[in-house]
């Protein structure tokens, strides 16, 4: 067994075991586990405020993760940054992450307008990959926000990964994802394709979907041309000014 007397971080064969073994590693993966509380809490607020107001719930399920200590170390290294708890924390936004799954692509820009417009958010980061794709055809709104915790010896921000979706977002992308570690897949383009086709399609039943839900609940026709990502994030694209923060 090797030390590293420079800074602090020891060589073993199995190097994630400094997360148990020393207290600052530890101390920092329980600051982000509070972050992803914090934020569950706030988004559980919005969601209550939500239903009463419009009698229905935007929210369908949240789910929570905190990058595991091997996930951490394979990312610093591959990109050559030094293992410390202090570079973990200035050069990752992904080690804590919340994943909202909306009924309406409308009810993500409402959520994100609202708690990103909290006094206490700190806003780093938003890549808005619904009114604009990635080429392989996902579809979502992320954010990198700043999120207070309340510890004994006072207050801190943590840096946490938050990602809209829509039920139909969530089934494409949860799909793609399985189909894509599939080993020596031949016509892999062909596939590739076809994937993306159906991410289209599936964005094209996204809004239609809402589109029908405007119609029952105003009691009016609407063009389904006419509501899509574009016109539903538009005006909170506008409003929002990301704060300064360093990308990943």
């Amino acid at each position: 067994m090797a030390e590293n007397t420079e800074n602090g971080v020891r060589e073993k064969e199995y190097p994630e075991e400094i997360f148990f073994e020393d207290e600052r590693y530890r101390r920092l993966l329980m600051q982000y586990r509070c972050a992803i509380l914090e934020l569950e809490t706030k988004f559980h607020v919005l969601n209550t405020e939500f239903s009463l107001q419009h009698n229905r719930n935007p929210i369908e399920s949240i789910k929570t993760r905190l990058k595991s200590p091997h996930s951490i170390i394979e990312k610093m290294q591959r990109r050559g940054w030094e293992l410390s708890p202090e570079n973990i924390e200035k050069k990752l936004s992904d080690v804590a992450g919340v994943r909202v799954i909306c009924s309406f692509q409308e009810d993500i820009y409402s959520l994100a307008r609202m708690l990103t417009q909290q006094d206490d958010i700190v806003v780093v980061e938003i890549k808005d990959y619904i009114a604009s794709p990635k080429p392989n055809g996902y579809r979502s709104l992320h954010l990198i926000l700043g999120i207070p915790i309340f510890l004994s010896d006072g207050k801190k921000h943590m840096r946490a990964e938050v990602q809209f979706r829509t039920i139909a977002m969530d089934f494409w992308a949860s799909l793609e994802h399985k189909l894509k570690y599939k080993q020596n897949i031949e016509h892999a383009d062909m596939i590739a394709e076809e994937l993306r086709k159906c991410a289209d399609t599936i964005g094209l039943v996204d809004v239609r979907m809402q589109t029908i839900r405007k119609m029952i609940d105003q009691n009016q026709w609407y063009d389904p041309e006419a509501d899509g990502p574009a016109a539903a994030g538009q005006a909170w694209r506008e409003r929002r000014t990301p704060r300064s923060g360093q990308e990943e």
